[in-house]
């Protein structure tokens, strides 16, 4: 590889987005070795070290978090453009890097990305599903969707689902062995599939509220687990109690799979929302992106009423 310091400055973004030597050396089909010394050539230019480098991991310094929050927005929005001189008029190109929580991606996802891909078939999609919550600027992202409460305040925000709750259910079977918890307190007593943070690394207190007065419940189980998909199998299966975003468990209780229970106390919140940090950076693509989901969400709201 060449050393220019626009391709390594390139070549850099793409490590420190990912994370990894190995995985952006496949992204930009070069061997690591080669990524690498570029990098090395790069910071010895600058006369500072941008990454930290273990044996397993790569994180960035402070001045590599500096860099990528001033030069990639730059750097992407050049690259866009020199990929517009081949594009037709009206065509859309570019990629769009996303970072949502599991629950997005069967109440958003499965319904925005089909439409997208269909319409902008040249945009490419990023999508990193994680529960952490994220500086989708420091990682080099264009967007994030989470629930608004999650969301920094100058941030734009545009919803994407409305208003929902957070709801404790549990299978048939396990309601006739075990009976029916009638208030907070009673999930001490009771089995529950406990939620591992992926933030904190700790055991997430499920939330519960009523009126003006709130509960954090520190239930206890027989699993801990972070996978949502699997809290939602094990309970179907009888295995305990469950806390969840209840439009991602909709079809289990039309299904009579799952039952709601404690259902006075379950919070309700605004919905989740798609975020980014300024209208002026927002690229064609991500514009294109908005839209669609601007226009799904619309169609949503019109069939409901």
């Amino acid at each position: 590889m060449a050393f220019t310091p626009l391709n390594a400055l390139s070549a850099w973004l793409e490590v420190a987005r990912r994370r990894s030597f190995a995985a952006a050396a496949r992204e930009l089909g070069v061997s690591p070795s080669a990524l690498s010394q570029s990098v090395r050539q790069l910071e010895a230019r600058l006369g500072v070290s941008l990454l930290t480098r273990t044996s397993r991991s790569v994180a960035l310094t402070d001045a590599g978090r500096k860099l990528l929050e001033h030069a990639g927005p730059a750097v992407e929005q050049a690259l866009e453009s020199l990929k517009t001189v081949s594009v037709r008029p009206g065509e859309v190109t570019g990629r769009v890097r996303l970072s949502v929580p599991t629950v997005a991606v069967p109440v958003v996802l499965a319904q925005v990305l089909p439409r997208f891909v269909e319409r902008y078939p040249k945009v490419e999609v990023e999508v990193r599903v994680e529960d952490r919550l994220i500086d989708i600027v420091a990682e080099g992202l264009d967007a994030g969707i989470r629930l608004t409460e999650s969301i920094e305040r100058d941030m734009v925000q545009i919803r994407l689902s409305g208003p929902a709750r957070f709801v404790v259910a549990a299978a048939p079977s396990y309601l006739a062995r075990r009976g029916t918890p009638q208030k907070p307190a009673d999930l001490l007593q009771h089995d529950c599939i406990c939620i591992r943070s992926s933030s904190t690394g700790g055991r997430y207190a499920w939330e519960l509220e009523r009126g003006k007065k709130e509960w954090r419940v520190p239930v206890q189980g027989p699993v801990v687990t972070d996978h949502v998909g699997l809290r939602q199998m094990l309970a179907e299966a009888g295995v305990g109690l469950i806390y969840a975003f209840e439009p991602t468990i909709a079809d289990s209780l039309r299904g009579g799979r799952l039952r709601l229970v404690l259902e006075a106390y379950a919070p309700l919140v605004q919905g989740l929302f798609l975020y980014f940090p300024s209208r002026a950076q927002v690229s064609p693509a991500l514009r294109a992106f908005v839209g669609v989901a601007r226009d799904l969400v619309g169609r949503s709201r019109s069939r409901a009423h």
